[in-house]
């Protein structure tokens, strides 16, 4: 059975929505942190609607902290306990997805992941296992988890931008080109990566900037 996931949205500054952007947050924040984005990002994307829903868990001592699912190193869960953790919330996140699109009268094709750190490994785990193609993957300093199966379980390939910070001290900037190495061997031909110089384990406005222009393009606004 899955969870309903609660969401924060920001509407189309147009007033009409045409395409969705859905951000996935990071271990320990809320919908709510990437929701800012929205000001800067609609003044382009006018059309488009942003939606930040919160992760399925929330984090003992951290009562507006969520997560996708346990991490060992951080909170001392174990690995199986993760595993379970991460496949009850991709259920979660995909009837999340189903319904939005329902609700909202959009096409796969209108629809951007954007994840940050463990949104990111949410996002990058869910979009090549659905049924049908989004417009792409924006995947911030996060990792591709279980990169061994992607191969094996692809089902679609959508448009993936990379992004990652060369001096994240969190997720190792490694893992952007561990990730793309992974996506180009399982088949997908539109990968693209943005290293933000300088930067720690966050979003720069240079990586930003390529987000947008990846999202435009992949989106056609």
């Amino acid at each position: 059975m899955t969870r309903v996931l609660n969401a924060d949205r920001r509407e189309p500054q147009s007033g009409t929505t045409r395409s969705v952007v859905v951000f996935l947050h990071g271990y320990g924040a809320n919908g709510a942190d990437l929701l800012g984005l929205a000001d800067p990002l609609g003044e382009h994307l006018r059309d488009t609607l942003f939606v930040a829903p919160d992760a399925p868990e929330t984090i003992p001592g951290m009562p507006m902290g969520f997560q996708w699912f346990p991490i060992p190193w951080i909170d001392g869960s174990s690995e199986e306990e993760a595993e379970r953790g991460m496949a009850a919330a991709v259920q979660d996140l995909n009837a999340f997805l189903d319904a939005l699109m329902v609700d909202e009268d959009v096409l796969p094709e209108q629809v951007v992941l954007f994840g940050f750190s463990q949104g990111t490994m949410m996002a990058l785990h869910v979009a090549p296992r659905r049924e049908d193609a989004v417009a792409g993957v924006v995947a911030f300093s996060g990792r591709l988890l279980s990169p061994e199966t992607l191969a094996e379980e692809v089902v679609v390939r959508p448009p993936v931008l990379l992004v990652h910070g060369d001096a994240d001290d969190v997720v190792p900037p490694q893992s952007l080109p561990q990730a793309a190495q992974a996506l180009q061997d399982a088949g997908f031909v539109d990968v693209y990566a943005h290293v933000m110089k300088g930067t720690g384990h966050g979003i720069a406005p240079d990586g930003l900037s390529v987000a947008l222009a990846f999202m435009r393009d992949k989106l056609s606004l």
